[in-house]
């Protein structure tokens, strides 16, 4: 059994949003990520599956021309190879789920772009 928060030992940085593995085990990989107002983790895709959900606060998750706000407790699923962006309009925690195939070293690697 593995257990995790995702909001004990909760940070947020000025600089950047910050990535937190939680749980990487057999099924899935669990990833928080903290965003302070107004920052962005800028288009991206993975060629895997996930999920997003708003554990606290309210992200705009777009889609190509589509954006949707996700706010406390909603959740957006998509499949690999589709391109989106996430902007935080508040101080923010979003739970990525991960397909085991993805890595942690891929979704800090958006933060580069």
């Amino acid at each position: 059994m593995e257990l995790a928060s995702f909001l004990n030992d909760l940070a947020f940085s000025d600089e950047q949003v910050l990535i937190s593995p939680l749980i990487d085990n057999a099924f899935t990989k669990e990833i928080r990520i903290a965003f302070k107002e107004g920052q962005i983790m800028k288009e991206h895709k993975t060629k895997f599956p996930i999920s997003v959900m708003t554990v606290i606060g309210s992200i705009e998750f777009t889609v190509g021309e589509k954006v949707v706000t996700l706010n406390q407790g909603d959740v957006v699923s998509l499949e690999g190879n589709v391109m989106h962006e996430l902007v935080a309009t508040e101080k923010s925690v979003v739970r990525l789920s991960l397909h085991k195939g993805d890595s942690v070293a891929r979704v800090n690697s958006v933060l580069k772009l």
